[in-house]
């Protein structure tokens, strides 16, 4: 970790790397926008998976003295990791015939015929309870009636993987072992809540003739203000929303796997260490003397002793970590791997074959429906997840080393 000071600034940025050369300037310029915010807590944080994002830098965290910022939360509120582990060998999905293919390929096959992804929905509503609560407490939402679809929309989604980086993917831990992990968010529902926030907090921003420069994105809202006050209460909808999604879909995924296994061999899985934590979110936390409110924009919680999930790239490895509760992060570690190339740059640098042989040569089963823009979340397209690790040795300690089998992505 090293330190850029305060200088012509108001706070200092305290980052997990080896140096300013391994800092993108257009993260660094974001990151100096968050140290000029005259709310701000203490300083700015940059995980080792840091890189550009929309207004405040993917992998960041910022703690803010009553207010919040749509932005610093990001537009799929919620984002976030499940992970459940088994005890199931591994060896045994992939030499197990079915008459098409091997057992692990039906069961990614199945998972991508059951599980909708990309901008794929639901065709019938499903249960919620999230929405099914949010309906019964219109009262919190009934005045941003720009966002009342959600209610109804969302129980079409709920279940639902979307596109993009996030996936299911089914992994080997270094004992041989069956895990499951997904990663996805509150799909339209956390994207259409930020922008609408995003916009409010702008408008009201120039009405206050806010020192927050409207360019740099991070226009904000008080928590004691009636704007403030409907975006606390969206974003926890989101929240929920998007951890019951993941839900849903680690119970669609048991579902399948029990049904394959079951038919095929004569063994009964067992589950342990069922994992759900968000990496895109707002809370009202206590750091050092005081009430504030910590973005974390692409970055996992990690008090000490806290269980998290720290996912690599497709075709890569995954951890399960344990936190340290590091005070100077905020009690904050990476939430992955974090991006080299745009997803335009990865599609142009690497192609397609190079991809699907790389998966193929890694014996990675992947279920996706088309296949031509798979070059945008290769593993090649992603930092390595191991030196990201070796950056954070402070804040999370390794508790299992996960390696991808089989994969569905949007």
């Amino acid at each position: 970790m090293f330190v850029i000071e305060k200088e012509e600034r108001r706070f200092p940025i305290k980052v997990w790397l080896n140096g300013p050369q391994d800092l993108e300037d257009s993260c660094l310029e974001q990151a100096q926008n968050l140290a000029n915010l005259p709310f701000l807590q203490g300083h700015v944080c940059l995980m080792p998976d840091t890189h550009t994002g929309m207004g405040m830098p993917i992998g960041g965290v910022i703690a803010t003295k009553g207010v919040v910022i749509p932005n610093a939360v990001g537009v799929d509120i919620g984002c976030g990791m499940a992970f459940l582990g088994t005890d199931l060998p591994v060896q045994l999905l992939r030499e197990t015939p079915t008459g098409n293919g091997t057992l692990l390929q039906g069961i990614i096959g199945d998972i991508l015929r059951n599980i909708p992804t990309g901008f794929q929905h639901h065709k019938l509503p499903q249960p919620c309870y999230t929405l099914d609560r949010a309906l019964e407490e219109m009262e919190k939402y009934e005045a941003d009636t720009e966002l009342l679809g959600n209610l109804e929309g969302g129980y079409f989604q709920v279940g639902t993987l979307g596109g993009g980086n996030h996936f299911i993917e089914l992994q080997e831990d270094e004992e041989g072992r069956l895990g499951i992990m997904i990663h996805s968010g509150s799909r339209n529902v956390g994207k259409t809540i930020c922008d609408y926030f995003h916009q409010k907090a702008r408008a009201l921003n120039a009405q206050w003739y806010s020192l927050v420069p409207d360019e740099a994105r991070l226009a904000f809202l008080p928590q004691d203000t009636p704007e403030g006050q409907q975006y606390i209460h969206w974003m926890n909808l989101a929240l929920d929303f998007a951890r019951e999604n993941r839900e849903k879909m680690l119970l669609m995924v048991r579902a399948i796997l029990e049904k394959w296994v079951g038919r095929y061999t004569q063994l009964t899985i067992q589950y342990q260490e069922e994992i759900n934590c968000h990496h895109n979110y707002a809370a009202l936390e206590h750091h050092f003397g005081k009430n504030v409110w910590v973005h974390r924009k692409g970055a996992t919680r990690a008090r000490e002793g806290e269980l998290a999930v720290i996912p690599g790239a497709m075709g890569s490895y995954s951890y399960v970590v344990r936190g340290l509760g590091n005070p100077e992060s905020f009690c904050s570690s990476s939430h992955g791997a974090g991006r080299r190339y745009s997803r335009k740059g990865a599609m142009a640098q690497f192609s397609c074959e190079q991809v699907m042989l790389d998966l193929k040569e890694r014996q990675v089963v992947l279920g996706k429906n088309k296949k031509n823009d798979v070059a945008e979340e290769c593993r090649f397209a992603y930092k390595d997840i191991d030196q990201v690790m070796a950056d954070q040795t402070d804040l999370v300690v390794p508790v299992k080393k996960l390696k991808t089998v089989g994969v569905v992505k949007g």
